[in-house]
């Protein structure tokens, strides 16, 4: 399975309630960095698959959610543990670095 398409009406039961760790990847369409980040992020989801829950927001779509976690630059990536922000980055990130956000 890819990653979730994560929205205002979901995140809360999606990530806010998982009993896995979530990595969550704001991004946007128009974003070259974004675009870069995207099949890396795919690749982890499925490979990950079962183990943590894998999640995109687009910021322009879900700018309520962009604003309430700060996001000021995309992408941006965070990781929430038991619906808390355990870590969090910016920019292109290689897998051997997901797995380092993400506590591995």
């Amino acid at each position: 399975m890819a990653e979730l398409t994560l929205t205002k009406d979901n995140f809360d039961e999606l990530v806010l309630q998982s009993d896995k760790p979530v990595l969550v990847d704001f991004w946007a369409t128009w974003c070259g960095p974004c675009q870069m980040m995207g099949p890396i992020v795919d690749k982890f989801a499925t490979e990950f698959e079962g183990k943590y829950v894998v999640g995109k927001v687009n910021v322009d779509n879900e700018e309520e959610l962009a604003s309430k976690y700060g996001i000021m630059s995309i992408p941006s990536l965070i990781v929430f543990k038991n619906g808390e922000i355990y870590n969090k980055t910016v920019g292109v990130q290689t897998r051997e670095a997901l797995l380092k956000l993400i506590g591995e």
